[in-house]
């Protein structure tokens, strides 16, 4: 909210942000929600559409150019830091990357970057080394760093919104219709986005989800997960319980290894917080729809302080679709 009052004040900037979210766009979602950007890239969205990276460019490209020809140069990009997994040319890259540095550590250890490249183009497939060529040096050594404990490629390392400002120039320039002015900054609220202050509901949320932990444990209950549902409703009215973990079980590649992990809960292309946001991002793309949700209130009216997020009202029919 603070960068699109900024943005929409100096009217000289596009500003692209990279949130949280490696491997769901909940994050980025729900402050499309809160606060109307011109466009937010939704992973899971990418993914089914089957875009490849130039089709995510000229998405972007597009809507820039449109705001340019109104005279707007300026706006703002929200980029979930996983959205490069979920476009099927770049996520089939990852995922071959992740297998051959599994097995061919010690090969590449110590070369740099173009060497690697070099290196692990003999162990993927020759469509992903292509992708991999085309790819800036940069982005390619960023691609390439130490897996996460779970044999992930950490995200939070690539600079995916460096890299789409990049192209999105590029696209830009080649285009001679294009007329305006691209100025671009980029951030990535990643500490600074989860270590904000709390909520009432987030306070009284994970106070519940621990109290309910702690019965769970008392009680002997063990491969249980601490639930509260109804949240809608008021605290008044929430239910607390356990969902037994293995039934959210399911088998991925880890470390070149299938095994158990708790399956990923994504956003549904069908439910209705992102059918609010696609209904509505048109809008947020040409005009400056920009809401501003200021600090967070813990004292007055309920309706202002104890305030359930647009996702979940969404989810529970507690705000209509329109």
């Amino acid at each position: 909210g603070n960068i699109m009052r900024d943005a929409n004040s100096a009217q000289k900037y596009w500003h692209f942000i990279k949130l949280m979210g490696r491997s769901a766009s909940h994050i980025a979602l729900e402050a499309a929600l809160q606060t109307h950007p011109n466009i937010c890239l939704i992973s899971e969205e990418v993914k089914a559409k089957k875009m490849k990276l130039k089709q995510v460019i000229k998405y972007v490209a597009d809507i820039v150019a449109a705001r340019a020809a109104d005279g707007k140069n300026f706006g703002v990009c929200l980029i979930p830091e996983g959205l490069l997994e979920f476009i099927p040319d770049v996520g089939v890259l990852i995922s071959e990357l992740s297998e051959a540095l599994a097995h061919h550590e010690k090969e590449v250890e110590g070369l740099d970057t173009a060497a690697k490249v070099e290196k692990l183009c003999n162990w993927i497939s020759k469509a992903s080394a292509e992708v991999l060529k085309s790819l800036p040096s940069t982005t390619q050594g960023q691609l390439m760093l130490d897996r996460d404990s779970h044999g992930n490629v950490q995200v939070s390392l690539i600079e995916t919104e460096k890299l789409i400002i990049e192209m999105v120039k590029k696209e830009l320039k080649s285009r001679k219709s294009f007329k305006g002015k691209f100025s671009a900054l980029n951030h990535f609220f990643g500490y600074e986005g989860r270590c904000a202050a709390p909520s009432n509901f987030d306070a009284d949320y994970c106070y519940s989800l621990g109290f309910t932990a702690s019965v769970l444990a008392f009680n002997k209950m063990n491969g249980y997960m601490s639930s509260v549902r109804d949240l809608t409703k008021g605290i008044e009215k929430w239910t607390a319980g356990g969902i037994p973990i293995t039934m959210m079980m399911n088998i991925e590649r880890r470390h070149g290894a299938d095994k158990p992990v708790i399956q990923k809960a994504l956003v549904e292309l069908d439910g209705a917080p992102f059918k609010f946001f696609a209904k509505n991002r048109e809008v947020w793309a040409k005009t400056e729809s920009y809401t501003y949700p200021g600090p967070i209130q813990y004292w007055g009216p309920s309706e202002v302080c104890d305030v359930t997020n647009f996702t979940i009202k969404l989810e529970r029919g507690a705000l209509k679709v329109k």
